[in-house]
């Protein structure tokens, strides 16, 4: 059976994270790499990736590096859906196929689940539902008695779920043919030609059954989804310390860590687990990294730097600054006293600006979401759920209330008047207050 991952479309609700979601680091493996192996798990291992012109070299080069499954790509020229992503599969597909979103995270269970049913061949389609607590940005299953599909609700609005069973794309079409047959009928003008096509097959009699899932799923919507995953990831990991990381006598490695090859960790450092550190990272004097933090490759965490539950791309560099709950793009620089504050003074949810629209991010710890390149001066302030476009700059002592765009820079124009100086110092109290230290020390004054 093979397995179609799709990875042609473009993520808009990132911003200003703009690596495509499937090229995330995690672990020093790509997400999308991290799919093929959970799918191997399962016994699968011929795969289709579907790439886009801006991303196929990479998916290429993952190709290469992958061993162990046949792997085959397709191109889909324009981001127009699943539906059209699955017509430019036409070619290579025949037979049953597993349509999976590589963006949304889940254990080997979600397939392994859907392959015992349909050994059963009980129905003509297969696919996941998850019931879920609160509103999710997806589509929405109503089902019946025998947990056969009748209807997909995608993307209703808050407060008009239909159920609480929440659609993962992870879908097993016993019928490539037919599928494609019918995504070839749908008319409609919205983005839901798939989904369009799934419910006329319900209409027209074939089987699709819903298969619970009750494993781990965490799907990457917005930036702070990612969190999620490096805490799964780690949580399911072994730990390792390679054997080229030099690590201080007088550092202190705490909890279950990841140390990758030519780390080095200076003298006072502290890593309290889990933790992740990229190849060729410098754990500076006195810095302290903690609480399911993930440091990419070539980053230098410098001298009493904190870094507390954040997500670091690669080539990032900083020095006495706090880094607390925050999302930061490649290759990024922080002046001495940088802060990105992550608790709001009332202690309610962290929203962030998501196309002109607040979104409640459901977490009370959030600091800020940051492009790459981008540069912060001495002694800034970044303040909760702020968001930082690609390629921008703060200046040195400015406060950053409100998101700013990408290619932008904010300065701190404070108006200063020069004045002389009125001030005349009293050597004589200052000797008498050097006299007073020296005795509360035991030193004999100096005569």
């Amino acid at each position: 059976m093979k397995v179609i991952f799709l990875c042609g479309g473009i993520g808009k609700r990132m911003f200003p994270i703009t690596e495509d979601k499937f090229l995330l680091n995690f672990l020093g493996k790509t997400l999308l790499q991290h799919q093929m192996e959970v799918a191997k798990q399962a016994g699968l291992n011929q795969f289709l990736v579907i790439g886009n012109p801006a991303n196929m070299g990479q998916i290429e080069q993952i190709a290469r590096m992958f061993s162990g499954a046949k792997i085959e790509l397709a191109l889909q020229k324009q981001p127009l859906g699943i539906a059209d992503a699955l017509k430019s599969t036409a070619f290579f597909s025949d037979g049953a196929i597993l349509v999976v979103n590589p963006n949304d995270i889940f254990a080997a269970s979600a397939y392994t689940s859907l392959l015992q049913e349909a050994k059963k061949k009980s129905a003509a389609s297969y696919m996941l539902g998850y019931q879920t607590k609160s509103y999710f940005p997806g589509g929405y299953l109503v089902i019946n008695s025998r947990n056969v599909l009748k209807h997909i609700v995608e993307k209703p609005k808050p407060g008009q779920e239909p159920s609480n069973l929440v659609n993962i794309l992870v879908h097993l079409h016993t019928d490539s043919k037919r599928l494609l047959e019918y995504i070839e009928k749908v008319k409609t003008t919205k983005d839901d030609v798939y989904e369009c096509a799934l419910d006329n097959l319900v209409k027209d009699g074939h089987k699709i059954k819903v298969i619970p899932y009750t494993d781990f799923w965490a799907p990457i919507k917005y930036p702070w989804h990612i969190f999620d995953v490096v805490k799964y990831l780690l949580d399911i990991s072994q730990p390792r310390i390679s054997a080229s990381a030099y690590i201080s006598e007088k550092a202190t490695i705490e909890g279950k860590v990841f140390i990758s090859d030519n780390v080095r960790v200076l003298e006072n450092a502290v890593i309290r687990g889990p933790v992740y550190i990229g190849p060729g990272s410098i754990i500076g004097t006195n810095a302290l990294v903690r609480d399911y933090s993930h440091i990419g490759a070539d980053c230098v965490i410098g001298y009493s730097t904190e870094i507390k539950g954040s997500y670091i791309g690669d080539g990032c560099w900083m020095h006495s600054s706090y880094i607390g709950d925050s999302i930061i793009g490649k290759g990024c620089s922080f002046g001495a006293g940088t802060v990105l504050a992550n608790f709001r003074f009332d202690e309610q949810n962290i929203s962030v600006i998501v196309g002109g629209e607040a979104i409640d991010t459901g977490r009370d710890k959030l600091g800020a979401i940051i492009g790459d390149n981008c540069k912060t001066g001495v002694n800034v302030s970044v303040m909760p759920g702020i968001k930082i476009g690609p390629n921008s700059i703060v200046g040195s002592h400015a406060c950053l209330t409100k998101d700013l765009g990408p290619e932008k820079m904010i300065v701190s124009e404070p108006h200063y008047r020069t004045l002389p100086n009125p001030v005349k110092l009293d050597e004589a109290k200052r000797k008498e207050l050097k006299e007073k230290l020296e005795k509360l020390g035991g030193i004999e004054p100096e005569k």
